[in-house]
């Protein structure tokens, strides 16, 4: 029990409860685009974001949460995510939660290939081999003749790419930005880019209709993520990430409790294998941090 009273241990906590937020999201999201327009639902999601943060973190950042020495890429980041949560708000309306889910989690293995590419990070041949390993799991989840074999696996893909250039820019702005202003940022980007486009799909009387929906959905997008944001400010990635891999189960839960959706056996062979190769990537992300600790103490002092 002593360890869930450290840092790391409500780090641990917080980014489970994240994980939950987003299975309950995708769950969600997937039953309340048969009751009211999907872009409405978009827009709803990212306007409480920015005001909630707003008037939260305002009181105590004051004009400091509007600051940013990074302009530029608040609004790539921005528009990045946005069109991640398009693809899952339009996607999830075709495909299953839980293999959608497996397929979403392939991000930060795709986001490693993007940081050796852009970035010139090193990536070892094991992690290019659970790369590998993940693609492999990916085929066995959409495989031709499977339960989600259709036109609509456009959208994990595009999905998958936009959210691992996402992740590579947020590493780029971590140092730099303040997380709830990059939070309030997030949520003002995307407003701001679907108000004139949420104009050609308005329908009031669904609004009035079902707006509990729709206040459970931006609570839970915005919940979520400053749940990563404190998770992330208690314990390093290394120590987080395989325990995102529980929104996997949690998602397909969810797809089973609502939609009676179970997945065939050779998805639940590639979902178990998405999410070991996540695991793995992390695991060996931990392993490398460990080492290159060991050799800065080991590393002898200066002589005067």
């Amino acid at each position: 029990m002593a360890f869930w009273r450290t840092r790391q241990g409500a780090g641990v906590l917080l980014i489970v409860l994240a994980a939950l937020a987003f299975a309950v999201l995708d769950t969600t999201t997937k039953y309340a685009a048969t009751l009211a327009p999907v872009l409405m639902l978009l827009w709803f999601r990212y306007a409480f974001q920015a005001v909630v943060t707003f008037a939260l973190r305002f009181p105590v950042q004051k004009m400091a949460l509007l600051t940013t020495p990074n302009p530029r890429f608040q609004t790539l980041r921005g528009v990045l995510l946005l069109t991640t949560s398009a693809c899952s708000f339009f996607g999830l309306q075709h495909l299953p939660v839980g293999e959608f889910t497996a397929m979403v989690m392939l991000s930060p293995l795709v986001a490693t290939a993007l940081a050796a590419w852009l970035l010139k990070d090193h990536v070892s041949p094991r992690r290019w081999l659970l790369m590998a390993a993940g693609l492999g799991g990916v085929l066995l989840v959409v495989r031709p003749g499977g339960q989600v074999f259709s036109w609509a696996l456009l959208f994990p893909v595009l999905l998958v790419s936009t959210y691992a250039w996402f992740q590579v820019l947020t590493s780029r702005l971590s140092g730099e930005e303040n997380p709830y202003t990059t939070h309030f940022y997030t949520g003002l980007v995307g407003t701001l880019v679907m108000s004139p486009i949420v104009v050609f799909s308005w329908d009031t009387a669904a609004l009035l209709a079902h707006w509990p929906w729709f206040l459970l959905i931006g609570f839970l997008g915005t919940f979520g993520h400053l749940m990563l944001i404190r998770a992330y400010m208690r314990a390093s990635a290394p120590v987080l990430t395989p325990y995102l891999y529980t929104q996997i189960a949690f998602a397909t839960l969810g797809g089973w409790l609502v939609f009676k959706h179970v997945p065939d056996t050779l998805a639940w062979l590639g979902i178990a294998v998405i999410a070991g190769t996540g695991i793995g990537n992390a695991l060996l992300s931990a392993h490398e941090v460990a080492v290159q600790r060991r050799a800065v103490v080991r590393q002898p002092a200066p002589t005067p």
